[in-house]
């Protein structure tokens, strides 16, 4: 699998730190920024990463930022995208299972350090389960085609 991995500043520390887990995982990334802490606009790397997926060019994206709130908005506008913050395992888990979520966002303010690994650990061991959710996924696609 590959992913686009972005942050802003808030979440460059936390960004740099998932490197190693994504390659333990076998998960291969783009890194689409920034290179540094210094102080950035969030919806110019969340777009980054949309734009990817939304093309095809990876298979999901990984956002952080300070709340995981702002990076997820601005994904969520550009179509083909369903962005999730996802503050917990589990979150992360029903986010992939039932609404077949491709781009994750985490806060790096707003969750503890130690959870983060495994809120992306469990994001990648989940697949959709399709089913009763397809119909329900496919409606979001019915709503977005409606607004654009």
């Amino acid at each position: 699998m590959k992913i686009a991995l972005a942050s802003d500043h808030a979440g460059y520390t936390e960004k740099e730190r998932l490197k190693t887990l994504l390659a333990d995982l076998g998960v291969e990334f783009d890194d689409l920024g920034p290179g540094s802490e210094a102080s950035v606009d969030y919806p110019d790397y969340a777009r980054k990463v949309a734009e990817q997926v939304a093309a095809g060019r990876v298979e999901q994206g990984l956002l952080v930022c300070g709340s995981g709130t702002g990076m997820a908005i601005t994904a969520n506008k550009v179509r083909g995208v369903r962005a999730a913050v996802a503050w917990s395992e589990e979150t992360a888990r029903l986010a992939r299972q039932h609404n077949d979520a491709n781009v994750l966002a985490i806060g790096a303010r707003t969750t503890p350090p130690g959870d983060i690994p495994n809120i992306v650990r469990a994001w990648f061991a989940t697949d959709f389960e399709g089913g009763r959710h397809a119909a329900r996924v496919a409606k979001i696609s019915e709503v977005e085609q409606s607004y654009q």
